[in-house]
């Protein structure tokens, strides 16, 4: 039986995990975290198949000045974390080009299309279908005229397999008697989905791995390069899988990959789900950037993009802001807050990076997914499998060669 070490245990490391156990490998699973910190378990829930525009993009660049936290908004650039940011800006730069982002939205497309049927299929798999939901989500707006602008930027979006709606009449004034009166219109996507309780799926796809034969360690892992392999803590397994989210690309950089990944920081806040209909699918309140998910027990509201060192230390003002956002609204939600922060890994064209590495045999990777490590996770497993069988994957997958970055200097 061939061995399989997968380095991070957050949703692409134990989908990936399960897809190898379940083809015959003798899985590890190597997460340094003892709690679910990483931002697979803190993210809105939602499986975003509308999503097929790269945030590399012109259009995100001329947004930039009055998205700024200062100004209201939710893209934050610390002056204490320049350094990291400053070369990531100027890479997000190049990868905006009109022929870039159109690459980048076909690559997108085709692994987002098959995203919410092999979300059905896992759910299934791990005895857990009842955590999907299929109903889609609502965005709204807070006046005419930023319903007017938002309507006619998703007219003119690719959206996928997803399609959208105005909400009907009944919609609207659900919306506005039971979760704010401030909504003066909104759209409902169909297409799109969620998972209602992340820690459940964590439970579930942590079970389902055991129960194919893997395992889980809470221990930090060391990669280096040994020839024309990859080792793990001076280990050569047969495959080793690094999935290990916005710190992948120290363990890439040690196998002579270059991985320019930015901690993307995301911030939310949770209270009681007392009075939010169980029944009512993610809400996307455009104007202030936040989406707002009502979980098993709880509601959580969530925001903002900000550019920082993964362990600089997380910043109040945000989640301020969230629980400001929420009284602005009059949202049916009371503290107190639960308060949380993650960082998103993400890669400067906003692709993820999946594929085999050109230095290690061994080696294969699979991170860098930004908002989309939820929705992608099953599709992302999937080539994962097929690049452990030496086979094709159903998919081009030759957009998220991480050698799009080059190779550093590394020589030892």
């Amino acid at each position: 039986m061939r061995r399989a070490i997968v380095i991070g245990g957050g949703i692409i490391g134990l989908c990936a995990g399960l897809e190898l156990a379940r083809s015959g490998h003798a899985v590890t699973v190597i997460e340094e975290h003892s709690g679910r910190a990483a931002a697979s378990w803190g993210n809105a829930g939602h499986i975003a198949t509308e999503q097929v525009a790269p945030l590399a993009s012109i259009a995100s660049l001329r947004a930039a000045p009055r998205r700024r936290f200062s100004a209201g908004g939710a893209l934050d650039l610390p002056l204490s974390g320049i350094r990291t940011w400053a070369p990531f800006a100027a890479r997000m730069i190049a990868a905006s080009r009109p022929a870039r982002f159109a690459g980048g939205s076909k690559a997108l497309a085709s692994i987002l299309a098959p995203s919410l049927p092999a979300w059905a299929d896992l759910t299934e798999l791990i005895g857990a279908a009842a955590l999907l939901r299929r109903d889609g989500h609502f965005v709204a707006w807070e006046s005419d005229a930023t319903a007017r602008s938002g309507r006619a930027s998703w007219g003119e979006a690719d959206t996928g397999t997803a399609r959208f709606a105005s909400a009907t009449p009944g919609d609207l004034d659900r919306l506005r008697k039971t979760i704010s009166p401030s909504i003066i219109d909104a759209i409902r996507f169909t297409g799109s989905g969620q998972i209602t309780d992340l820690s459940a799926l964590a439970d579930a796809l942590e079970a389902a791995l055991v129960a194919s034969g893997g395992t889980i360690e809470r221990r930090r892992a060391t990669v280096a390069l040994d020839g024309d392999k990859a080792t793990i803590d001076g280990e050569a397994p047969d495959l080793l899988l690094i999935a290990a989210g916005a710190q992948s690309g120290t363990l890439m950089h040690a196998a002579r990959h270059r991985a320019p990944l930015i901690a993307e920081r995301g911030y939310h806040i949770r209270a009681r789900a007392d009075h939010w209909p169980a029944d009512l699918p993610p809400i996307a309140f455009e104007d202030r950037s936040m989406i707002v998910t009502r979980y098993a027990d709880c509601v959580q509201a969530a925001s903002f993009v900000e550019l920082n060192r993964f362990d600089a230390p997380p910043d109040p003002r945000k989640w301020d802001r969230l629980e400001a956002h929420v009284a602005a609204l009059g949202l049916p939600i009371a503290g107190p807050f639960e308060r949380w922060i993650g960082a998103r890994p993400t890669l400067p064209d906003y692709l993820p990076a999946i594929g085999r590495s050109r230095h290690a045999r061994n080696l294969i990777y699979a991170f860098g997914h930004q908002h989309l490590g939820l929705t992608l996770a099953p599709v992302t497993a999937a080539i994962v499998g097929a690049l452990a069988r030496d086979e094709a994957p159903a998919m081009d997958i030759s957009p998220f060669d991480i050698g799009r970055f080059g190779a550093n200097r590394m020589t030892s």
